[in-house]
């Protein structure tokens, strides 16, 4: 798993790589909590368009780093998943409090 963050226009970008799972997913939290906390990003974005496989983990990932951007006056956006991590995302419902593009 891979995790590179990097501002656009006043964006943050979280690009991902790899596997979203349960043996990662802490590692990954720990890290954007960390970057969200100490930036505090009006928007950021969670690029998907390089990982091959998540589980619910990848849900639980999602949801709180939107929890997270609430509380401190941001709001998070997926973007570019494959299809069928799309239809995962979708069937879970969390279209209704992120933006999924």
């Amino acid at each position: 798993m891979k995790l590179d963050i990097k501002s656009e226009n006043g964006i943050a970008i979280a690009q991902l790589s790899g596997e979203i799972d349960h043996h990662n997913a802490k590692e990954l939290r720990t890290e954007l909590d960390r970057f969200i906390i100490a930036v505090q990003p009006p928007q950021l974005v969670i690029d998907m368009k390089n990982i091959t496989f998540m589980d619910s983990s990848g849900i639980g990932l999602i949801m709180g780093r939107s929890k997270l951007l609430k509380e401190c006056g941001g709001k998070l956006e997926v973007r570019e998943a494959q299809p069928y991590i799309k239809r995962v995302l979708k069937i879970s419902g969390i279209e209704r409090i992120v933006k999924v593009t």
